[in-house]
């Protein structure tokens, strides 16, 4: 199929109405599918992943860091810094976990203390 020809059957289906959706509502449905469609395990495999279990720099934790954990800042920055889905999702658990349970869980762990180190540096900017 030619870019143009998908292009329009795209902006067709898009024009479509949804059962008991505005357009809003549409919308936002139309992005969760897009996000929930490249964050997939099984479409990894079409995207740029040659970062993947390499070491994360300080400057691209904070930038992830700074942004809200929500899944389309997970998949734009999997993207972005060519790693996996999940381990964007997993600098934010890490970094939302507590002292007491990362102890407990991965005391000896030196990506979850570097993760915690970035995500204290930036709540002390605050």
């Amino acid at each position: 199929m030619k870019k143009n020809d998908f292009k329009n059957k795209l902006q067709q289906l898009l024009l479509q109405d949804i059962e008991e959706m505005d357009y809003l509502e549409k919308m936002l449905f139309v992005e969760q599918v897009y996000v929930d469609y490249f964050s997939s395990k099984e479409n990894e495999k079409y995207r740029d992943c040659s970062m993947k279990n390499k070491p994360w720099t300080e400057e691209e934790l904070k930038i992830i860091l700074l942004d809200a954990p929500t899944k389309a800042n997970c998949l734009k920055y999997a993207m972005l810094f060519k790693r996996g889905y999940g381990s964007i999702e997993q600098i934010y658990r890490w970094a939302s976990t507590s002292d007491k349970e990362i102890k407990q869980k991965r005391p000896d762990d030196a990506f979850v203390k570097q993760i915690k180190k970035v995500s204290k540096e930036i709540s002390l900017r605050a």
